[in-house]
């Protein structure tokens, strides 16, 4: 069974950085993409930002030049760098990880945000 376990969440002020990581317990190599998703009180679940099998990132605009997902294959590891933090930003991020035939996530992991 394939499991996913986030760290790094916490509380931090505007304008300030968070870094979150994604352990995964299978090679990331197994799944087409990896992926952070974020879901805050009132709203649907939406995209972060993915990487994909051959690099390939996407972010959603809002935190596009702000956040960084990264992988490292030897740690079997999926980061979501956060600089300059807004009150928008605040969440559930969940790590995911996606295959052809199933998608798994993690429990999550909260940030607050504080202005």
């Amino acid at each position: 069974q394939v499991q996913l376990v986030e760290s790094g969440g916490g509380l931090a002020q505007a304008g300030e950085s968070l870094r979150l990581s994604c352990a995964s317990s299978e090679s990331i190599f197994t799944f087409n993409a990896m992926a952070w998703y974020r879901q805050a009180p009132g709203r649907q679940r939406e995209l972060v930002a993915s990487i994909n099998n051959g690099g390939y990132t996407h972010y959603v605009d809002s935190v596009e030049g702000r956040f960084t997902i990264s992988r490292d294959g030897a740690k079997n590891t999926v980061d979501l760098q956060m600089n300059s933090l807004e009150v928008e930003d605040p969440a559930v991020y969940y790590c995911a990880a996606h295959s052809r035939v199933s998608d798994y996530w993690g429990q999550g992991t909260q940030v607050t945000v504080s202005s």
